[in-house]
């Protein structure tokens, strides 16, 4: 069984989600979409408390967002799921 990721781990998979998402302008306009954000707001938004869990939400609602993404970055969808309960207990 793999360890849950630690809180730098979590935020890092979250960070790196958030970049996944912005590399691919139709990923991103959706999950702006979805948010009621602009890009003009998104690195505000992207300091709120809550935040991080919330891309990794938008990433497990799709499940097909959820492997790529756990293939590009070679982390196990298992640890992008840990690191969502660390984010939001």
């Amino acid at each position: 069984m793999p360890l849950k990721p630690t809180a730098p781990d979590a935020e890092e998979i979250a960070i790196s989600a958030l970049g996944f998402l912005a590399g691919d302008p139709a990923r991103l306009e959706r999950f702006l979409s979805l948010t009621g954000l602009d890009p003009a707001s998104l690195r505000a938004a992207a300091q709120a408390p809550g935040f991080l869990g919330s891309v990794l939400d938008h990433l497990m609602a799709d499940e097909g967002l959820l492997l790529a993404f756990a293939a590009d970055s070679r982390v196990a969808p298992e640890a992008i799921t840990a690191a969502r309960a660390r984010l939001a207990p």
